[in-house]
């Protein structure tokens, strides 16, 4: 018996202690990962991803030094500008420091919305770089991307205009 008690209080400690299991019926991934992490542009303002969600958002996690990030940014800039229209926002994070983004955003003469991840990408679940997720309309998560790819192919622009 005590075996039982004590069992059904450890699944209730442990359970109740989740705050997504508690409270996250009605919370998007948007809002779940808004509430993990937070977001500054490079001026240090925080960024609020829900003054987005009425539109769909790609967020790339990307590093001044990772070769594959960089090889597909002129492909991610090309497929912004083709899914304007579709209501498409894309946001490009980083967990370096804001002087090494703004620093690296001059050089190469990119013209993203660059933010900063207060989190590192290992506490968000970000192994691998880049890593892109499609939120919808709703702020669910409707499409994951593990390493690079050409984000301007026809192949690309027609499934994400059909997301």
């Amino acid at each position: 018996m005590k075996k039982i008690i004590f069992y059904t209080l450890y699944c209730f400690l442990l359970l109740g202690c989740n705050p997504d299991i508690r409270n996250n019926k009605n919370v998007s991934d948007l809002e779940s990962l808004q509430l993990k992490t937070s977001f500054v542009d490079l001026s240090e303002n925080n960024l609020d991803l829900s003054a987005y969600k009425e539109g769909k958002i790609v967020i790339n996690y990307w590093a001044t030094w990772c070769r594959p990030c960089i090889k597909e940014m002129p492909s991610l800039k090309k497929a912004e500008e083709i899914l304007e229209d579709y209501g498409y926002t894309f946001f490009l994070v980083s967990d370096e420091t804001i002087s090494k983004i703004s620093k690296f955003k001059n050089e190469r003469n990119f013209d993203f919305n660059f933010l900063k991840s207060i989190k590192s990408f290992e506490t968000l679940g970000v192994y691998s770089m880049p890593t892109s997720y499609i939120f919808d309309e709703n702020g669910k998560i409707i499409e994951t991307i593990v390493g690079a790819i050409e984000w301007d192919s026809e192949e690309m622009i027609n499934k994400l205009k059909m997301l």
